[in-house]
C-alpha cells in the first residue's frame, strides 16, 4: 500500500517580516543570524504543514546569502517541500528583501532544510510523499532527491568511520 501523497502547493508557506534596527548592525545591515531564524521558522511551518506532525530541524545544507538586507526592507522568505522521504522532507527557501520606497524586489539569500516528523516519544514517524506539479517543482524534486541522497552517503560514510 502507498502513503498517502500531497501537492507542493498545499504546503507552501510566505513570512513577511519588516526589518527593524534590532535586527541588524551599526551598519544597517540585518544580521545573517536573523535571517537564518527566520529562514528557519518558514521552513519549519511548511513542514508541519506538509506531516501535519511535530517537526524537528535536522539540518541545514545551505546557506548562501547574495546580497545584504537593509532596515526597513521587507524580508519575505518563501518556503516549500523540495523532496519528502519516508519521515523526512527537505524544504528550500528563497528570500527576498523588497525596498519599500521603490518596490525594487531583491533575491537575497537561498537555504535547503532537511526536518524529521516525531511522534510524542520522539520516534521518526511516516509523513506524506510530495507530488511536484509545476516544471519548476518538478526539477527542485529531482534535485531535492539528489541532495538527499548525497547527504545519506554522507551519513553512512561517517558511520563506518565511528564518527556518526
Amino acid at each position: 500500500m502507498s502513503r498517502p501523497s500531497k501537492p507542493v502547493s498545499a504546503s507552501k508557506t510566505t513570512l513577511s517580516s519588516q526589518m527593524m534596527p534590532v535586527d541588524a548592525n551599526p551598519m544597517g545591515n540585518v544580521h545573517g543570524g536573523t535571517i537564518l531564524k527566520l529562514v528557519d521558522v518558514a521552513a519549519g511551518v511548511t513542514a508541519l504543514r506538509h506531516a501535519r506532525s511535530v517537526v524537528v530541524t535536522a539540518s541545514i545544507d545551505r546557506m548562501d546569502f547574495y546580497h545584504p538586507v537593509y532596515v526597513g526592507n521587507l524580508l519575505s522568505l518563501k518556503a516549500s517541500v523540495n523532496y519528502a522521504g519516508t519521515t523526512s522532507m527537505e524544504v528550500g527557501v528563497r528570500i527576498e528583501a523588497e525596498d519599500l520606497k521603490t518596490g525594487r524586489i531583491t533575491h537575497t539569500g537561498s537555504s535547503y532544510l532537511t526536518y524529521v516528523a516525531i511522534d510524542e516519544n520522539g520516534r521518526p514517524v511516516e509523513i506524506p510523499d510530495v507530488v511536484p506539479e509545476t516544471p519548476e517543482e518538478k526539477i527542485r524534486w529531482r534535485e531535492g532527491k539528489q541532495r538527499r541522497a548525497e547527504r545519506l552517503k554522507i551519513l553512512q560514510d561517517r558511520k563506518r568511520k565511528g564518527k556518526a
